[in-house]
């Protein structure tokens, strides 16, 4: 048992799972657009905005939390106007509807644009204000929060890499030396105070699924199947609630509700990918506590698992390698031992592999529920002693090469599948 890896996952759980109000993309947008305006001090006359292709797909048609619109130019003219600059991934959490109608003039007088970078980064989001003769830019690279420069007026005045290494934070990658065993291993067995924080996560994911259910949020994903509940052409049964509760979270969430999130390596769509599924597994067994708790821990930290592999953006769809970390959660709710939740995750990765991600946008929901059902049904294969096995397409008989294999996928093939995408979504 590698215990000594266990205060490294702690960290990275509390990185990587952190409340998100709204989709992460236009959010960072958001973010440097406040950062900017509290080193301007006055309202701009004018917004520039210079993001990755990557960042430009994710942001194109979301909704934006409080305004009742899609895409990045009002989420940086909210942001600029409005947002907070210490709120990290909430900074939309205190606009007001007056605040929206102000960012709605700028756009409308054509003081925002909105264009794609020449970054190697694949997620980048600058933002320059200008008010006169003053002219505010601040960078944001590689994470959604991290701010790598600001310049005014062309002087650049902070760059992270002139920052003394004794002030910059040092992540320490945990899964350098680690593998999937370990991951289990420390779910369910490290002392419980150590990891009951992430009891949140059910709190902000079911508070938005309840959200999703009774609000009439984008393609009602999660409406559509209790519709059919209610005219008995759909049984209320263990994998229809998991689609139902999963899929209406991210109806709220991704048609600009003003709740957040609890999100998972950087986006919200995989962080309740990771969760809802494994709270509706665990309401279905009457669970308790303890294990609830214990169960989201492997789902979350599985799902960063995976996904520390891979791009942080890709056209690999992110809500199907959460899922992968909630099907491990799932199959030990329902009695699984390690080798269960090995065939389990390979079973995914044989069933769901090469799910694209054409950008954020209210369908999304669809593809987290179909991530979820794809899930359970991994889960039961595996509990029956059924696996896809090493002798078929990129499953491996380790499931931790198979994993490798999977991102190697992702960050090799399909990065010319991000191109291909990104060029037929702009050009239509």
């Amino acid at each position: 048992m590698n215990k000594h890896l266990w205060n490294g996952f702690i960290n990275v759980v509390k990185r990587e799972v952190v409340p998100a109000l709204g989709c992460t993309e236009p959010v960072s947008v958001a973010l440097s657009a406040a950062i900017a305006a509290r080193r301007l001090a006055v309202t701009p006359d004018r917004i520039e905005v210079l993001v990755s292709p990557n960042l430009m797909k994710n942001g194109m048609g979301v909704g934006v939390p409080g305004t009742g619109m899609v895409g990045l130019p009002i989420a940086a003219a909210v942001g600029a106007l409005a947002g907070d600059p210490d709120a990290g991934l909430e900074v939309l959490k205190n606009i007001t509807d007056s605040d929206v109608a102000q960012a709605k003039v700028l756009l409308e007088q054509e003081r925002v644009s909105v264009g794609v970078a020449s970054v190697s980064n694949i997620l980048y989001a600058q933002v320059t204000l200008h008010a006169g003769e003053r002219a505010i830019a601040v960078t944001i690279a590689d994470t959604h929060t991290q701010v790598v420069e600001i310049k005014e007026n062309d002087q650049i005045i902070f760059a992270a890499d002139n920052q003394a290494t004794s002030d910059k934070p040092q992540h320490v990658n945990p899964f350098e030396q680690a593998c999937a065993q370990d991951v289990f291993e420390f779910a369910t067995l490290a002392p419980l105070a150590d990891i009951d924080f992430i009891e949140q996560a059910y709190q902000l994911n079911d508070a938005l699924s309840q959200e999703g259910l009774t609000g009439d949020y984008g393609l009602q994903i999660g409406k559509t199947f209790q519709r059919n509940i209610d005219r008995g052409l759909l049984s209320q049964d263990l994998m229809t609630d998991i689609m139902r509760r999963t899929s209406a979270a991210s109806d709220a969430r991704m048609d600009g509700a003003m709740k957040p999130a609890m999100s998972n390596s950087g986006s919200g769509n995989q962080g309740i990918a990771a969760t809802m599924p494994v709270v509706v597994v665990a309401d279905h067994i009457k669970a308790d506590r303890e294990t609830l708790i214990r169960a989201l821990m492997l789902s979350h930290l599985m799902a960063i698992y995976i996904k520390s592999h891979q791009n942080k953006l890709s056209a690999l769809c992110g809500a199907t390698t959460a899922s992968m970390g909630a099907v491990a959660g799932m199959t030990w709710l329902l009695g699984g031992e390690f080798s269960h939740i090995s065939a389990a995750i390979c079973n995914m990765i044989g069933d769901i592999t090469g799910i694209i991600c054409d950008g954020a946008k209210t369908s999304c929901a669809m593809k987290v529920s179909s991530s979820a059902s794809a899930a359970i049904k991994a889960a039961m294969m595996a509990l029956d002693g059924i696996r896809v096995t090493g002798n078929e397409g990129i499953v491996d008989t380790d499931v931790d090469a198979t994993i490798r294999h999977l991102s190697s996928l992702a960050n090799g093939a399909m990065t010319q599948t991000d191109v291909q995408i990104l060029e037929i979504m702009v050009s239509k």
